[in-house]
């Protein structure tokens, strides 16, 4: 299993506040903040055990949700929902988005 298994859990932990908030405002933006931030662990999860093509799927899912998780953030932001996103959980999220970059160049 990859260490960012546990980094992207950590992620999702600290987005439970964050989404709350979001959720105040929009509460389809919420969702879709919870469904694509909830997605990676298991991405990653499925991939670590995953052989060939289906191994790259998974970890590829697994970055897409973890940018798409950052964007919701960003758009709550400019939508001046005042998400509060602590920068140290937007630079996990950079680190399992360059983790699984990585892992996919192989």
């Amino acid at each position: 299993m990859l260490r960012v298994y546990w980094v992207s859990l950590e992620v999702v932990a600290e987005l439970r506040p964050v989404i709350a908030r979001i959720e105040r405002h929009d509460r389809d933006l919420a969702r879709q903040t919870r469904k694509a931030s909830t997605s990676v662990p298991l991405n990653i999860a499925e991939g670590s055990f995953a052989h060939g093509g289906h191994r790259r799927e998974r970890y590829q899912t697994a970055c897409s949700s973890m940018r798409e998780t950052m964007a919701c953030c960003h758009a709550a932001e400019a939508a001046g929902y005042d998400p509060r996103v602590a920068e140290g959980t937007y630079a996990k999220m950079r680190e399992v988005i360059g983790t699984l970059v990585n892992n996919l160049k192989r």
